[in-house]
């Protein structure tokens, strides 16, 4: 059996006239070039090579070796190739939950990132809040992942059908109008803040309830001023001047230049985000996909802290 290293070896040889020189262009030694000739006269039974103390000289049976060996060659490219491209996964088609803050701040680097390419993944999207995505689930034929949050303990509920998979936490910030004068560097306890305006969830639902409990916690009473669960819209009334918003950090990407964000250590509160997965479409591109979200959820909260 012929070894497709030394017919390489032999056609460089052949074109660049030594040993020498074929084992600079093919990052060996000019000892094992002639190990390797060596090797293939005895696998062939011919000889190859007319060897002198300082040269050597290629036999007609090496010439015409060479001439075959280009084509022999090429088809074991054209092969592996073959192989390799048969061996990769089929696109698979992945029908996508989202909700907008994720979908406008970590999906586009998935998206731009090469290790997505790579993926394979045919991606369908849908944007929505958690509670519509999980109903995208429950019919069994809308969505095959949802990436949902919860806020604390929060009412949000989900098939039993499916696996839940931790992505990050984001975390919620006091945001106040730069007009007010107070420093991003300014010490300010909770109770402080309840003489000021306030932009607020709407009442009644989870994420509204948990934040009216941890406010009451603090003994911070907001008198509210606006009911907003944009967060785009919060930010923009805040920079406006209206009153305070309690916004989670990738909302804050593209904050508006006339805000302050404040740390005020007794409001401490994180949307937990999941990746809600239906167990027959938990494929290994869909987990890499799952990974690559994390990772750059992670990379994006870094980014903030630096």
């Amino acid at each position: 059996m012929i070894n497709p290293v030394h017919l390489r070896t032999l056609v460089e040889v052949i074109r660049l006239g030594s040993f020498a020189a074929a084992a600079a262009r093919l990052g060996y030694t000019a000892s094992a070039v002639s190990q390797q000739m060596s090797a293939l006269e005895r696998d062939t039974g011919v000889t190859l090579f007319q060897r002198a103390a300082r040269s050597i000289q290629p036999t007609e049976a090496a010439v015409v070796m060479t001439r075959h060996a280009a084509k022999v060659l090429t088809d074991i490219e054209t092969l592996m190739a073959a192989a390799s491209r048969a061996q990769e996964s089929p696109s698979q088609e992945l029908r996508l939950g989202i909700f907008p803050s994720l979908a406008t701040y970590v999906l586009p680097p998935i998206l731009q990132n090469p290790a997505w390419k790579k993926l394979g993944i045919d991606l369908r999207v849908s944007v929505a809040e958690p509670a519509q995505t999980i109903q995208g689930l429950r019919t069994g034929g809308e969505l095959d992942v949802a990436l949902v949050y919860q806020v604390g303990q929060s009412g949000l509920a989900w098939p039993h059908t499916v696996d839940r998979q931790w992505i990050g936490d984001d975390d919620f910030r006091v945001v106040l109008p730069a007009a007010w004068g107070i420093g991003t560097d300014s010490k300010v306890a909770a109770p402080h803040l309840s003489d000021m305006p306030w932009i607020m969830h709407h009442p009644g639902t989870s994420d509204a309830t948990v934040i009216e409990r941890l406010f009451a916690s603090c003994n911070l009473h907001p008198r509210v001023v606006a009911y907003s669960d944009d967060f785009h819209a919060s930010l923009e009334m805040a920079a406006a001047g209206l009153g305070a918003a309690l916004v989670p950090e990738l909302a804050l990407r593209h904050r508006p230049a006339d805000v302050v964000v404040l740390d005020v250590p007794e409001i401490r509160l994180a949307r937990n985000v999941f990746a809600l997965l239906l167990n027959e479409k938990r494929t290994a591109q869909v987990q890499l996909f799952v990974e690559l979200l994390a990772e750059t959820m992670h990379r994006l909260g870094t980014a903030r802290q630096d």
